[in-house]
């Protein structure tokens, strides 16, 4: 791994302009995104661009406003199907991609224009295999974009460790969207139809395989947090147990095939932290049974994850009070969330505060 401080990849790639990149975009039911989403992508700075936007049996207008923006931008195609998630919709799109470089755009979000000039130049000045930048969420009341001005550039399967960690400082993610990859790295992958949460096994295979990989720490994405009917924004629901779940343990599948014991313990330690906390916040009692029974059901794997060396303490015992009991342990995190949590936001408030004081 190395950090690249306040790198800027050469601007020499986008004025040649020589490489086509498939964007595409995925549209279900959101006619008043869809025209922002798309117009981001043709007032890209690097123009050399084929947008293939793929209606996935929308009944809303989504669709002719699909068509009314072919009439603006030759680059633009539009692909209407009937409804099979947003997995089919990308496979359908990269299926009919023909650029040497391939991105995703989910059709409700929208991208910064120089995104794809930065990141293809990143990628072919670093000979990376894939580019990754990072992401504002977007709230309806305000917008979080922890930018630092800096690249990192990680070698063989570094980047697929910080992944599977979930460092905070890279913010690499599950999302197909914040990435651009060289054409031959998803060669043979395919996202899993009919299934939410399709882009983590995607995104794990495609970390595997790459040689070299280039984080740019600058948000070019925007990506919508709040979105009212936005699947990816609703907490646990069915979905986790016939979906999600499942992923998740595909992927520890995944790294142990790989070889990657080390990983698979930690992804393992990152899945069942997960659905302790799902356990603890959802009121829903049937959904609370159910989560019961799968860490019941997978208490050694749980107690193997947890015994990591790189598992906080706090964590180790906060599952360990759950076998203990299950009501006691759901005690302590609401208290946390009432008390301590807030308590270090306030601090870590006043420690800024007084750093800026001091500083002046």
């Amino acid at each position: 791994m190395k950090i690249l401080e306040q790198y800027h990849p050469s601007i020499s790639y986008g004025k040649e302009q020589a490489h086509l990149i498939s964007v595409i975009v995925t549209a279900y039911n959101i006619e008043a995104y869809i025209e922002r989403g798309v117009r981001s992508i043709c007032a890209q700075t690097y123009q050399n661009l084929e947008i293939i936007v793929v209606d996935d049996g929308s009944v809303d207008e989504t669709g002719h406003l699909c068509d009314k923006l072919v009439a603006e931008d030759k680059r633009i195609r539009v692909i209407h199907k009937a409804n099979g998630g947003p997995a089919d919709a990308r496979n359908v799109g990269m299926a009919q991609a023909a650029g040497a470089y391939i991105g995703f755009v989910d059709g409700d979000d929208w991208i910064d224009p120089a995104m794809y000039e930065e990141m293809l130049g990143a990628l072919l000045d670093q000979q990376a295999d894939v580019a990754i930048c990072r992401y504002r969420q977007v709230y309806k009341d305000q917008t979080q974009d922890a930018s630092v001005d800096r690249a990192v550039l990680f070698e063989g399967q570094e980047a697929l460790q910080c992944y599977v960690e979930e460092r905070e400082e890279y913010a690499i993610q599950n999302a197909a969207w914040n990435k651009l990859y060289r054409r031959e790295m998803l060669d043979g992958l395919s996202f899993s139809v009919g299934k939410w949460y399709e882009d983590i096994l995607f995104t794990t295979s495609v970390l595997a395989r790459v040689k070299r990989c280039i984080y740019l720490d600058t948000a070019y994405y925007n990506y919508i947090i709040d979105r009212e009917g936005s699947i990816m924004n609703t907490q646990i629901n069915s979905r986790t147990f016939t979906d999600q779940i499942p992923a998740y343990y595909e992927k520890t599948k995944f790294l142990q095939e790989l070889g990657r014991q080390d990983l698979a313990r930690v992804h393992d330690y990152f899945f069942y932290k997960r659905l302790l906390l799902f356990y603890a916040q959802t009121s829903h009692q049937p959904y609370r049974l159910e989560l019961e029974n799968v860490l019941r059901r997978d208490k050694e794997k749980v107690r193997a994850a947890f015994c990591d060396p790189m598992v906080d303490s706090r964590d180790r015992r906060k599952a360990a009070l759950f076998y203990r009991s299950p009501a006691r342990y759901c005690s302590r995190i609401r208290w946390e969330e009432r008390v301590v949590i807030p308590l270090k936001v306030r601090v870590k408030a006043i420690v800024r505060t007084i750093r800026r004081i001091i500083g002046k």
